[in-house]
């Protein structure tokens, strides 16, 4: 009895000291805000016309709430999906998404992920750390009523394929029928990565450190808190840009362990990134990731971080694979 009560008061006296520097790293660890100087993105890419965007549409999720979507449509036999990156929303997708439809290559959906858009329930929030996929393999479901039959890829940029990879080591991981990942975060510290990507994200080290003890104990009161803010110019805002995360959204987005997310992966994929990417190091994609699992990898000279989807020189890269998609 006497032992039993020492190592339960070692377990008691554990807990507190580790609930304590997770306290105090909570409350001192957020760090300095993004300044305009320090870097980011080169935002001015996506300043083009929008006359031609599919209005918004929306579909339910498990929790009955309405989330957005857009669709480009086209008599194909395929579907993608294109997932955004951190900050703004799915608009973005408009020149290549317009061109895979218009060229007949497959139909494209782009949701507007929860806690993001022009008008979301809580900007920068979500309500428990797995639901953005949740709410991808349910969009799927909703895709799936009218095309049961189709070839689906899922694609995402940046954070976006960072959710992506998350997604595919997931239980819903074997939905997909291909992977997309354009210039895709797989972790902050992966060899892919340039400091605080670039200049563009603005994490609070300490607070996700503290957070992160409490979420392993299973405590996961404080979630909603923010972790980290985005460097956008004043420039490119118009009021639908998301410029802070909570954690859980924030844990949300990335995948849970790149590592064993993609040693999963066994369908076809595809990574391409620009050699003037600001926020990643491309030429370290081909070999991080082709250690975990079999990838095609393209290198686009002249590419940002954003011109890797917006520019003209990704639509022959990816019309030649999705049309190959499904080919002996």
């Amino acid at each position: 009895m006497e032992i039993f009560l020492k190592i339960l008061n070692f377990i008691i006296i554990s807990v507190m000291i580790q609930f304590s520097i997770a306290t105090v790293l909570i409350l001192f660890g957020k760090g300095k805000s993004p300044t305009p100087d320090e870097g980011g993105l080169t935002f001015n890419e996506l300043f083009f016309d929008y006359t031609n965007l599919p209005p918004l549409q929306t579909y339910a999720a498990r929790d009955g709430k309405r989330l957005a979507y857009r669709h480009y449509p086209a008599q194909s036999t395929k579907v993608i999906i294109l997932v955004h990156g951190s900050g703004w929303h799915s608009q973005y997708f408009l020149p290549l998404a317009e061109f895979i439809s218009t060229e007949g290559i497959a139909q494209v959906y782009t949701p507007d992920l929860r806690g993001h858009g022009p008008k979301p329930e809580r900007r920068g929030d979500v309500n428990y750390i797995d639901q953005m996929e949740d709410d991808l393999a349910d969009f799927i479901a909703n895709i799936r009523k009218n095309n049961p039959d189709a070839m689906l890829i899922v694609g995402g940029h940046s954070s976006g394929g960072g959710l992506v990879i998350r997604f595919a080591g997931s239980r819903y991981g074997k939905i997909a029928d291909a992977y997309l990942l354009l210039s895709p975060f797989l972790k902050y510290n992966a060899p892919t990565i340039r400091p605080n990507s670039g200049g563009w994200a603005h994490p609070y080290t300490g607070r996700i450190a503290g957070l992160t003890i409490l979420n392993i104990m299973g405590i996961h009161w404080f979630d909603y808190l923010t972790a980290i803010e985005f460097n956008m110019p004043e420039e490119a805002r118009d009021g639908t840009e998301t410029l802070s995360y909570s954690h859980r959204l924030n844990t949300a987005y990335a995948p849970r362990n790149y590592k064993k997310d993609l040693s999963v992966i066994t369908q076809p994929l595809l990574v391409v990134a620009g050699i003037m990417d600001e926020a990643f190091i491309s030429n370290q994609f081909e070999p991080v990731i082709s250690q975990y699992t079999a990838v095609q990898v393209k290198l686009l000279p002249g590419l940002t971080h954003m011109g890797v989807v917006v520019s003209p020189e990704i639509r022959p890269v990816l019309k030649e694979w999705l049309e190959g998609l499904g080919n002996p």
